[in-house]
């Protein structure tokens, strides 16, 4: 299993951070979009590495073209020199309408025709190909040398999308190179929903889900003691409840016999009740929502949560002194061996 970490999103801190997530033994850093850019971190990023993957985890498709998109994509990979990975994300109806002020579509097949241009402007670039792509939301049928980037050593960018329904798990196999595993998620709904889904569509395009990265093993809580691990347990049930409270994400609730929690949450947040929202999340359903235990525990805990399932996964402790420096080197040694 490959074991990655977070850039920080502070452009200033990115050098240093990158050389050192490097040196600590990691395979990949990667960004989320939320308060910044999540592809600026990676030209600092690329210029300070030269091993680990760098990558988008996610960065939310709709509110860019796939011209945009696939421009500073191919940017980057030519830069890392074939080290970048880009992660997309769909985003929920009421954030790409009133935080990103774009236009709302059905977003399974609107993410698809996105992914099948950008490979489409990646073909032309490399190859010479015409430019002949044309579907309901996305079209791309030009292409002038002043606008052409050139061919790069390393064309072939893998693109992973962040999927919980069974249609965009299906798009996973069907036409992506990964899956970024929502937190919000359980062993039950992987096993049932996300990965037969992940299969199907790799059968329908002659693929092996063997081919697809599976990528995250949802959320990880950790300390040196118990009590550390339970006080960190507190954020946790938050996020968790913030998730369950979107009726988006209600299926993986429905599968766990907890769907009923979904419209309770979602009346509570439109009250602001944030902290009894939280009171809502179970030990049951922290537990399945996450991997528990003291750093003692915690590496075999989500190896044997990800046995045969998961091909990366993100894993960090804090460090604030050469001991906890050395710990995490031994930790992330041991979820990488076989």
């Amino acid at each position: 299993m490959k074991v990655d970490t977070v850039l920080p999103l502070d452009l200033s801190q990115v050098p240093e951070a990158a050389k050192r997530i490097e040196a600590q033994g990691y395979d990949g850093a990667f960004t989320p979009e939320t308060g910044h850019d999540p592809f600026l971190a990676h030209a600092l990023a690329a210029e300070h590495t030269e091993r680990i993957d760098l990558g988008t985890a996610v960065a939310i498709a709709f509110p860019r073209s796939p011209m945009a998109t696939a421009q500073i994509a191919w940017d980057l990979q030519r830069l890392s020199n074939g080290r970048f990975v880009i992660g997309l994300g769909t985003q929920v109806k009421g954030h790409i309408e009133r935080r990103y002020g774009m236009t709302w579509a059905a977003p399974g097949p609107r993410l698809k025709e996105y992914v099948l241009m950008m490979r489409a402007i990646w073909d032309s670039w490399q190859n010479g190909t015409k430019p002949s792509f044309q579907g309901e939301h996305y079209r791309y049928t030009l292409m002038t040398p002043f606008f052409n980037p050139g061919a790069i050593e390393h064309p072939n960018i893998p693109i992973h999308i962040s999927a919980i329904n069974p249609y965009n798990c299906r798009l996973v196999g069907e036409v992506c190179d990964g899956i970024k595993l929502h937190g919000f998620n359980t062993p039950k709904y992987l096993r049932e929903v996300i990965l037969p889904n992940i299969e199907k569509g790799a059968k329908k395009a002659g693929r092996d889900l063997k081919e697809i990265e599976i990528c995250g093993v949802g959320f990880v809580i950790t300390g040196k003691t118990e009590e550390e691990v339970e006080k960190a347990k507190a954020p946790f049930r938050q996020q968790i409840a913030f998730y369950g409270s979107t009726r988006t994400y209600r299926p993986v609730l429905d599968i766990e016999g907890w769907g009923e929690l979904c419209p309770e949450l979602f009346a509570l947040s439109l009250e602001g009740k944030w902290q009894e929202m939280a009171t809502k999340i179970t030990d049951d359903m922290l537990e399945q929502f996450a991997v528990i235990g003291t750093y003692d525990e915690i590496v075999p805990l989500i190896k044997e949560r990800s046995a045969g399932l998961i091909d990366r996964t993100t894993f960090a402790i804090p460090v604030r002194s050469p001991e906890d420096e050395e710990r995490l080197r031994s930790m992330i040694k041991e979820l990488q061996a076989e």
